[in-house]
């Protein structure tokens, strides 16, 4: 077992502290390191624990005394003490901080009630779904289906049988805690937890509802529409506020989130707003110019290519790209990359003009056999 650490230097106070010392320094501490302040926080929830037996400890005179000449080992059965054994043994470091602030976490923010057994948000639901390259650009509606869990419809939730209600509890009277009084050595300690008759949820169901059993919630499947905005990337999501699984207790529902992929193109490539593509064009075009119609994804357009065009040109056509998914009014533009295709096969006669142009050119063959392929 890891060494406790000393309760005084745990709660950063002096051996001559004075009750008001100890009072105030756990008060600070305890909403400091609080699990409902420090959610999902382990090392939170192990500091309040620590603080609260230090504070457990130090606020009583005789227990206080006992530590001041043995140390921990006053409370160790090992060695002859009592109270804790191996960390927190027979008390609960909520029931200190409830006794001390006078009612749950919640009380001090000015909150009510039992903060096991009140409202619950309800789950969010993740869903996947694949579309067309054009349906991300463009926008499109899917119905996609998911699987959830809704309000039991023959018992509306409550999870009684129809025309039976659940009744208040007994032993924790609706509270869903209960406090359990042990004896210790130092006295009578009184803890609070969750009521064991109805596991917290302050209301026992006596006849249950057939189609749920008890629970208030059957598994459902449903068909839901989604509204892709347009120029939605892939591996994007959409958040559907409230449609996930209901709340309980009347928590507010869960969000469902649509994650969207979307299918590559054979001829486009998508960069944010911008669309990138490659068009062959001949030697011919490159040199004399042209004007060529090209395939957008909003229908044809011409293009000009001017003569004596470089092979890798880019030629920009604006507004023909991909909106803005925040703001659609916003269009990238197409740029595209002129490819100037070699011929691979040529006829004689095709060969002739080519050794003429490059003639013209000023470019000399040589005298046996020139670099056309043909004696001089």
């Amino acid at each position: 077992m890891a060494e406790k650490n000393d309760y005084y230097q745990t709660l950063g106070i002096q051996k001559s502290a004075t009750d008001d010392d100890i009072k105030k320094a756990y008060r600070q501490m305890a909403k400091k390191y609080h699990p409902d302040a420090n959610p999902g926080d382990a090392a939170a929830e192990a500091k309040f624990k620590e603080v609260s037996e230090a504070y457990s400890i130090l606020s009583d005179p005789q227990k206080r005394a006992a530590y001041d000449q043995y140390g921990h080992a006053a409370f160790d059965p090992a060695q002859g003490g009592g109270g804790f054994t191996g960390g927190f043994g027979g008390f609960d470091a909520e029931s200190i901080f409830e006794s001390f602030f006078g009612g749950g976490f919640g009380d001090i923010f000015g909150t009510s009630g039992s903060r096991r057994a009140g409202p619950r948000r309800g789950a969010d639901l993740q869903q996947n779904v694949q579309i067309k390259f054009e349906d991300a650009v463009f926008g499109c509606i899917r119905d996609i289906t998911i699987q959830s869990y809704e309000n039991c419809p023959t018992c509306k939730g409550s999870g009684a049988k129809p025309g039976t209600v659940a009744e208040s509890c007994r032993q924790c009277g609706g509270t869903g805690q209960e406090r359990v009084q042990q004896q210790t050595i130092f006295g009578t300690v009184t803890n609070v937890r969750t009521c064991a008759a109805c596991r917290g949820e302050g209301k026992i169901i006596k006849d249950p509802c057939p189609d749920c059993r008890g629970a208030g919630r059957v598994r459902v499947q449903k068909t839901i529409q989604v509204n892709i905005p347009k120029g939605i990337d892939n591996g994007q999501s959409i958040r559907l506020t409230g449609r996930g699984e209901p709340g309980e207790k009347g928590g507010p529902s869960g969000d469902l989130l649509v994650t969207v992929y979307v299918q590559p193109h054979n001829r486009f490539v998508r960069e944010g707003i911008h669309l990138f593509m490659d068009l062959p064009i001949t030697f011919a075009q490159a040199s004399l110019g042209d004007e060529i119609p090209i395939q957008t994804l909003e229908g044809e357009e011409r293009l000009t290519i001017r003569p004596g065009t470089q092979p890798g040109t880019v030629s920009i056509l604006k507004g023909k790209g991909v909106p803005n998914v925040k703001n659609p009014r916003v269009i990238g533009d197409l740029h595209v990359k002129l490819v100037v295709q070699v011929p691979t096969q040529l006829n004689e006669k095709q060969r002739q003009a080519l050794r003429e142009f490059a003639e013209a050119m000023g470019e000399e063959a040589e005298e046996k056999k020139g670099r056309w392929g043909k004696k001089k």
